[in-house]
């Protein structure tokens, strides 16, 4: 009954060394490596699309900034958040 039990842990464990084994090979194949390239670049194209619309926001925001400092008639450094936040008050009622 012993050697039986021994012989079933040894299947169950080959078993699973092969499956493992058979993963990293299919992972090292011209399939799989062109499979990891391909996830990478959507990752990378997607970081980057992500990094675009971040500069774009940055962009409008600070574009308003400078046009409520212009309205106002002072240098940049003087109007303070307050004022920006009027010019867009003042820009959405006018839409």
């Amino acid at each position: 009954m012993k050697r039986l039990l021994w012989l079933g842990i040894g299947v169950a464990v080959g078993v699973l060394v092969v499956r493992k084994v058979s993963k990293a090979a299919a992972r090292y194949s011209p399939h799989g490596i062109a499979e990891s390239a391909r996830e990478s670049a959507t990752g990378l194209l997607d970081s980057v699309r992500d990094f675009v619309a971040d500069v774009r926001d940055g962009m409008a925001e600070r574009e308003a900034q400078l046009h409520a400092a212009f309205d106002q008639g002072v240098p940049f450094d003087e109007a303070g958040a307050d004022s920006y936040d009027d010019y867009r008050d003042e820009e959405h009622r006018a839409r």
